[in-house]
């Protein structure tokens, strides 16, 4: 019987945001513990998420976000989306999804990143990204690869899946 070709999976992580770090992270891990060849690309304001001096802080916008607030039990509807312009709201919607994420035994987003690495993940970094975005080539985790839009286009020419995040 011949060998099965690996599936291969390719995503691109373009958002920054603590809600948005997730997504590209899990289907990441999951592929990769399914033993498919995992690569995401992670341009403009996804870079925060391999940024080791930002990947602490992504936080939830509140405003504009359909799913904050999270309902009161004490209020029979969901509460205006307005309420996301009050000062500190963001600092409030980011405990609330820290807070989904630890009930759910979700591991941080940094803790994330590194697993990811560990399964064999690739992490590719946007080389034009960094000098637009005016990161470092040394903020970035240990173990991303610099490259062109070009080089992701070779691995995403091969995948069975490829996503934009």
């Amino acid at each position: 019987m011949a060998d099965e070709k690996r599936r291969r999976l390719a995503l691109v992580a373009s958002k920054g945001s603590l809600d948005e770090a997730y997504s590209p992270l899990i289907l990441a891990t999951t592929a990769a513990a399914m033993d498919w060849e995992v690569g995401i690309f992670f341009t403009f304001y996804g870079f925060d998420i391999i940024n080791k001096k930002r990947m602490n802080a992504l936080k939830v916008a509140p405003i504009g976000n359909p799913a904050f607030p999270e309902p009161i039990p004490a209020v029979p509807v969901k509460v205006p989306n307005i309420i996301g312009t009050i000062p500190g709201m963001t600092h409030v919607a980011t405990a609330f999804m820290k807070s989904w994420m630890g009930r759910a035994n979700l591991p941080s987003i940094p803790e994330f990143v590194e697993m990811a690495q560990d399964m064999g993940v690739r992490l590719f970094a946007c080389a034009m990204t960094l000098g637009v975005m005016g990161v470092d080539q040394e903020d970035l985790v240990e173990g991303a690869e610099l490259v062109g839009a070009t080089t992701f286009l070779d691995f995403a020419a091969d995948a069975d899946v490829s996503l934009y995040i």
